[in-house]
């Protein structure tokens, strides 16, 4: 049996890495209790006027899409987003060949451009809480080759999360790593002209205060933002803490339940709608469709409410 690891010396380890120039200057400023961080992401600029976009995210037909042989392609899910007259489509990154070739890449820009439609984003599955490492390289790396292929097949944006806390961490310096990842990775993609955009997905985002802790420790730029999930608060308030994400909103993924109190509901689609219009949000709204009723026959039906909704009245 190998030695147990030595979780003081880790805990050291780690508090020494994020007080050096790879963690870099948020890093520093963040270490000092109550301190504000050097630069931080202001919310982006408006013109004071909202406009809304619609788009489906992939994920909407996950178990298509992951079957054994899989029941549809991307291809397919661009061609079904084309028939239902959408604006774009998200193209989720769980959902590409294990093989990427820059062909494959343009043969989706290629269609979806020919259907009409925008790529409205894609997402990737990072975790940034994880300490120093050969796995924290890993996700920095996983970051980099999605900004890469974003930019190839035509994303505006990416979706990614923080993370949780990492066994024998504190949700402080999994705070100050999640900071110092995406920091690293915003350098990379500002080069690459895509978005980051941080979701609200649990863990250290899973409420408003430990998001915004997230994006006012970010340097200040103009290619980073946040995802608004109107699904995945599972607070008391969840209707007040998207009304205080939606300010920092580049990306909207639109869910059709919403959980107060960790209890699942029917989501007052109206509301969110309302929400980001007072946040004057310009962008994509997408559904993320994960109720239990079918996708087939439920997608269909809210993307007809979504389109009640967003759709400008005659003047």
């Amino acid at each position: 049996m190998h030695p147990a690891p030595d979780m003081t010396a880790l805990r050291t380890d780690r508090r020494e890495w994020l007080r050096s120039g790879m963690f870099g200057l948020c890093g520093a400023a963040l270490a000092s209790a109550g301190a504000r961080p050097l630069a931080a992401a202001d919310p982006p600029a408006r013109n004071g006027k909202s406009h809304l976009k619609l788009s489906l995210a992939a994920y909407s037909f996950r178990q298509a899409l992951t079957a054994k042989p899989p029941a549809m392609t991307l291809e397919q899910f661009i061609e079904y987003c084309a028939a239902q007259n959408l604006d774009g489509c998200e193209l989720t990154s769980y959902y590409f060949p294990k093989e990427i070739t820059r062909g494959y890449l343009l043969r989706l820009k290629e269609l979806t451009f020919r259907l009409g439609l925008d790529v409205s984003g894609t997402a990737i599955g990072n975790n940034f809480c994880v300490p120093p490492g050969p796995e924290r390289e890993k996700q920095l790396a996983l970051t980099r080759q999605w900004i890469d292929y974003a930019a190839e097949f035509g994303a505006p944006v990416i979706r990614i999360f923080a993370g949780s806390v990492a066994n024998g961490s504190s949700e402080a310096e999994a705070l100050e790593l999640c900071i110092a990842g995406i920091n690293e990775s915003l350098d990379y993609a500002a080069e690459k002209g895509v978005f980051l955009a941080l979701e609200n997905h649990g863990g250290i985002t899973a409420t408003a205060d430990q998001l915004l802790a997230i994006v006012r420790g970010v340097k200040s730029s103009p290619w980073f933002g946040v995802n608004l999930d109107s699904g995945n608060f599972r607070t008391a308030d969840p209707y007040g803490d998207l009304a205080r994400i939606a300010p920092y909103a580049v990306n909207a993924q639109i869910k059709t339940e919403i959980s107060p109190n960790g209890r699942k509901e029917e989501a007052d689609l109206a509301r969110i709608v309302s929400i980001l219009r007072a946040a004057n949000y310009r962008g994509y709204v997408v559904l993320e469709y994960e109720a239990e009723e079918a996708a087939e026959t439920a997608v269909p039906r809210h993307l007809a409410a979504l389109r009640k909704l967003i759709t400008p009245s005659p003047a």
